[in-house]
């Protein structure tokens, strides 16, 4: 079960799968629709693999949570994502001892409809290791967090000797000159 590549997106509905990396962020393909769009820096990103569930012990990652969802029924769809939250919560406690508190009724209705969506995809068979591409697509993503929360500062010195101090988000950054312009 590999669910490496397959990202949520804050604000949009449903899950997304990896393409490629662009020059501002990533390229992903819904997994309902097969639309392409592309997801910009500046937007917030989710990898499955990150995303875990509150238990009573340590927390569980979203994969293992699928592993023993998938286990219960069989490799088929779970329950309905929009029956009752009482119903949604009795199916996920008979799965995993989650922590029911910190919990809510809305990341239980969430969990369940990204596996049934994963399922009826056929994303979720059991796999013993990842595709060469699933590991590119990790990396993608991986990559874009991090170019997120990364930022330079480089220090260079004009012929003059001057230090130049710049900041930049992105490679091919503006460097400034600190010494004054030449009146002529």
């Amino acid at each position: 079960m590999d669910i490496s590549g397959i990202i949520s997106i804050t604000g949009k509905p449903g899950l997304y799968k990896v393409i490629s990396q662009t020059k501002n962020g990533l390229l992903v393909e819904s997994i309902d629709d097969g639309k392409r769009y592309p997801v910009f820096a500046s937007e917030k990103v989710s990898s499955l693999e990150d995303i875990s569930l509150y238990t009573k012990g340590d927390d569980m990652p979203l994969k293992e949570v699928f592993e023993k969802i998938y286990e219960k029924t069989g490799g088929k769809e779970a329950i309905n994502a929009k029956s009752e939250p009482n119903e949604l919560r009795n199916f996920l406690a008979s799965v995993v001892d989650y922590d029911q508190e910190r919990v809510y009724n809305s990341d239980v209705k969430k969990l369940l409809q990204w596996f049934n969506t994963l399922i009826s995809k056929g994303l979720l068979d059991k796999k013993v290791e990842p595709t060469a591409e699933n590991s590119e697509e990790t990396k993608a993503v991986k990559d874009l967090v991090k170019k997120e929360n990364t930022k330079k500062t480089v220090v260079k010195k004009t012929s003059d000797n001057a230090k130049i101090k710049t900041s930049t988000a992105k490679k091919g950054g503006s460097v400034k000159s600190v010494t004054p312009r030449k009146a002529g």
